[in-house]
This record gives structure tokens, sequence and C-alpha cells, in this order.
């Protein structure tokens, strides 16, 4: 039987025409060879921020509805390109947008969640030889409004179609050659891993890794479906996303994120009794802040200090909802950092191996930057620094846990 793939394309992959037909010749080449192929493309490099800006420019805050339509365009023009240059290769192809292979999502504008994938016209279009070149990163509310899934959505969009139609593998192509130890452009010496496990990638995505959206990676661990990052410029076996721990070695570390994004905000001097959190966390979720880490120092005094992270952009909007409730509060004052960054280091060999955050936070330590906040889990660990010790943080704890050299299972001691 032959194979059913979803194929991938970021927008770097599309970037222009001359891009356009070496994706077009990539998925000819897999038709060709048998292989029945759905092909999921993002906008072209830098379409989305440059229809985005031109929101920013009509208007300060650009309705989320409005945004939405105007973002999901980008998509369209690269199906309707891509299924041209298939076309002109002799593969018979048609574009899909989200409205028309049903694409269903929840309300949620700018920010939607999938819902259902009616794959009845995917399949006709297979069974008739017909390649779907279909629009990634959108989707249709209940009342047929358009709704995009946020930045990298069009990954959610792949592996949510691979898990409806069962595909024997989700393939996302994009600029690097697969799911590295850290980012090259800081690392040197980071190294390709040939597979990881999805509850590693679901964390290291979550935590700012780029190469896959982090929705993208729950539907890995739901569905079971098989992924792999692969490099759309070179030829390789990219890295395999599987839900299998046992098939692999586990190292310490397989991994390291990190996120510029990062603001940090303090209420000072908050009476320390039942509820206090919730006053302050409450208020900034009901403003649609997310929070990330959370540290609660009480003093002698019987006061205690709340710290808590943020996204930089969502900086100055949860200051100004800590100062509407300060004196409901009772707090001393308010205190805020938008020039942090998060490091985390991610690995299921922390199951099972003690001393790991010694070890990282000695390398950091050895390069004299301070931890300002730390967070873990079962298998990471997080710590918040000042933004401008971050490139000096990752290269240290990815030398501490020798993530450059091949893999090897030991005891952190």
């Amino acid at each position: 039987m032959p194979r059913l793939l979803v194929q991938k394309f970021g927008g770097t992959s599309v970037r222009d025409i001359e891009r356009v037909n070496a994706v077009a010749d990539r998925v000819a080449a897999s038709v060709v060879g048998g292989d029945r192929v759905v092909v999921v493309v993002s906008a072209m490099a830098g379409e989305t921020d440059r229809l985005e800006g031109l929101g920013f420019e009509v208007v300060a805050r650009p309705p989320p509805r409005e945004m939405d339509v105007l973002l999901s365009a980008g998509e369209q023009v690269s199906v309707a390109l891509l299924s041209m240059a298939l076309m002109e290769r002799g593969c018979r192809a048609r574009s899909r947008l989200a409205l028309q292979i049903g694409i269903r999502t929840d309300g949620n504008h700018t920010k939607a969640r999938i819902e259902h994938i009616d794959v009845e016209g995917l399949n006709a279009d297979l069974a008739g030889g017909v390649t779907p070149v279909v629009a990634g990163f959108q989707g249709t509310a209940p009342n047929g409004d358009i709704t995009t899934f946020g930045r990298g959505g069009s990954d959610t969009t792949a592996v949510a179609i691979a898990a409806a139609l069962e595909a024997d593998e989700c393939q996302i192509y994009t600029d690097v050659e697969g799911v590295y130890t850290a980012d090259p452009r800081i690392v040197e010496n980071a190294r390709r891993l040939d597979a990881v496990t999805f509850e590693e990638m679901l964390e290291l995505a979550s935590l700012g890794a780029k190469v896959l959206h982090s929705r993208s990676v729950e539907f890995v661990g739901k569905y079971g479906v098989p992924l792999r990052v692969m490099s759309s410029f070179d030829e390789g076996p990219g890295t395999l996303i599987t839900t299998e721990e046992t098939t692999m070695e586990q190292p310490l570390v397989s991994g390291l994120a990190y996120a510029r994004d990062e603001a940090k905000l303090t209420v000072l001097g908050v009476p320390d009794v039942p509820g206090v959190a919730s006053k302050i966390l409450g208020p900034i979720g009901a403003a649609s802040i997310e929070v990330d880490m959370i540290v609660q120092n009480t003093g002698a005094d019987g006061s205690t200090d709340l710290t808590f992270t943020v996204r930089r952009a969502d900086y100055e909007r949860a200051r100004e909802t800590l100062a509407g409730i300060q004196k409901v509060l009772g707090a001393r004052g308010i205190e805020g950092d938008d020039r942090i960054a998060k490091v985390s280091a991610v690995g299921v060999g922390m199951k099972s191996h003690a001393g790991v955050a010694t070890r990282m936070f000695d390398a950091l330590a050895a390069e004299n930057i301070n931890i300002q906040m730390i967070s873990t889990s079962e298998i990471k660990i997080s710590v918040v620094v000042a933004e401008r010790y971050l490139e000096l943080a990752v290269r240290a704890i990815h030398d501490a846990f020798g993530l450059g050299d091949a893999i090897a299972v030991e005891d952190a001691g």
C-alpha cells in the first residue's frame, strides 16, 4: 500500500518563487514515488508580519476578528502558487482553504483551537489522484468566521490533519535539519537529535524552541501521530518525534530552549493571608494575560512578596492592571523588569537521575550569572536570568551536560 503523508512547508520554505518551485519538486517526487500526499503551507516568509503591520497602521488595537481575516490571506497566496507549480509538473493538485475542507474551531480569534476536521473532501481528493494543498494556520468558527491559531499555527494544522486522516507520517519541513540540542545560532557545536520523545518536544516548544508549535506536539501525544522535522533545503533524516521512550537512550538533558520575550513583576508587601495570590493573579487572568513562573516570599513582618513572569508584550498592561488594584491589595509597591530571559533544560533522563539541577546551577555560577527565579517539573528545569546573559547561559549549560558530544546515559551524581 502507498504511504499517506502530510507534508508541511513553513514560510522560509516558500519565501519566494524559486523556493515554491523547489517545494513543488519535492512534493512531486513523493507523488511520483507512489506516496499519497496532503500538503500544508504557511504564508511566504515575512508576509504575516507585513499584513499585521498594515493592520496596526490603520488602528492602534485592531479587532481580533478582522485581524484573522487579514492574516489568513497570506496562506491563500501560498496554496494557490504551490498548486500552480505542482500542476506545471504534471501533478493534479487543488488548493484548499480551511472553510473548504471543514477545519472547525472554537470562536477564539487569533488563538483558536481545532475542534473537528471533516476529512471527506480530503479523502475524495486523494482517492481521485489529486494532491490537496491546504492553507495552514486557519480555521472556521461555529458562526462561519475565519479564525487563526497564532504564530506557528500551520504546524498544528498539519498534525491535526495527519491525525484525522490516520496518516503514516507527518513531515514538518523547515529551514533547519531537525531538532537540535540548542539553537545553533548561539551554540556552535549544537547537535541534531535523531529522535526526541513528545514529552521533551512539548516542553521544548512551550519553553521557546521555535522548531514546532507546542499545540502541534500535543496531537502527537494525544493521537500517536508519527512526526518528523526535516529540512526543505537539504536532504537528511531529520528528527523523529516519538511517543516511545524505551526505543532510545535517555540522556540527562536532551536539549535546551530559551525565551527572550519575558518580563517579571513583583507585588511588594501584601498581607500574608489566604487568597492573596488569587487577588493578585485573578485580575491578571481576567485581562487575558498568561502567567508563567510564580515565586512567593514571606517576610518576618507577616507580609509577602509575590513575583511572576509574563510575556514582554503584556508587561505594560499587566503593570497597569496591578497599579489599579494596589490599594485594594494593601501592597507596599510594585516593581518590574522587562529585560529578563528564561533558559530551560529538558530531558526524560531527569526522571531517574539526581543532581541535574546542581550541575546546571554550578555552570551558571562559574560564569557569574545570577539566577532570579527557578521552576522545575519531572523533565524540565527553567531559570530566569538577566537578558544580557542569555547566550552565555545557554552555552555554559550546553557544555556542562556535554550536549555537543555523543549522547551517553550517565549518573549525574
